[in-house]
């Protein structure tokens, strides 16, 4: 039997299991395709906030990456909390020195507002991350950070996905989901664009959804299909799994990963 498609996530690990590397590896098994990680830092987290967080060595991250890649291979990388400029850069010379697909989500706050990136390492997710990314997947406050550019409408989407583009990634993916209304993102290379449109589910329980999304979208180039395709599918699965969140200990619980199995 031949090995299903084999995603690499490079992103810190969420000991209350809705967010980073746990979120990322239940996104891709049910994709059906093989998860491996890279943790980059390890965090103390709940529903409630981040209560703690360690970045990992350099080295300890470069060993990781080398391991999987070397020996396993992949079809496809996804990236998540960094923590560090060293970290930054580090990431995006491996990234940069692999021929596979990249997904890159500039993890900056987590869903309670915490800090997950040095301010420090802000000029090297734009100068290095940035530019070795196949998709850019920043919702509104991570391009805000990045770019300088504040976002209040669908109309100027269209400004922040250039803003993000100058930095050098061949797809932007604006997450719209902090506007009112339908959650809105847009998709593109500066010559298309691909509006995609879901509705807006009435559920808190949405810790997890930039990582998931990412891993998904992650999953589907791994199996080969065109970004704009793995946008769209990574899209879908991620809106069940926000209108599936559940609670979970007393704050924001996570979005379910596992939700197209709940009925069968």
């Amino acid at each position: 039997m031949s090995a299903p498609p084999r995603v690499l996530t490079v992103a810190g690990s969420d000991s209350g299991g809705g967010a980073g590397i746990q979120a990322d590896l239940k996104t891709m098994l049910a994709l059906g395709v093989h998860g491996m990680s890279v943790v980059t830092a390890v965090t103390a987290q709940n529903s409630l906030g981040v209560q703690g967080a360690w970045p990992l060595p350099v080295e300890a991250v470069r060993t990781q990456y080398r391991s999987v890649v070397d020996d396993i291979g992949v079809q496809a990388v996804k990236t998540g909390m960094l923590a560090s400029a060293e970290l930054v850069e580090a990431v995006a010379e491996l990234i940069a020195g692999t021929d596979a697909p990249a997904v890159i989500d500039p993890v900056g706050v987590s869903k309670h507002g915490d800090s997950l990136l040095a301010a420090s390492a802000l000029d090297s997710v734009r100068t290095k991350l940035l530019p070795v990314a196949t998709v850019a997947t920043p919702n509104l406050d991570e391009v805000a950070q990045l770019t300088g550019v504040h976002v209040e409408s669908e109309e100027q989407m269209r400004g922040a996905a250039a803003a993000v583009l100058a930095y050098g990634p061949r797809w932007a993916l604006i997450k719209g989901g902090h506007l009112p209304g339908d959650a809105v993102d847009l998709l593109t290379d500066g010559a298309e664009e691909h509006w995609l449109r879901a509705p807006r589910h009435d559920n808190r329980h949405t810790h997890g959804t930039g990582c998931t999304l990412a891993s998904a979208i992650a999953s589907g180039l791994a199996k080969g299909l065109p970004v704009p395709e793995a946008v769209a599918a990574a899209k879908e699965y991620v809106t069940g799994a926000i209108e599936a969140g559940f609670a979970l200990g007393g704050g924001i619980g996570p979005v379910d990963h596992g939700w197209r199995f709940r009925d069968v």
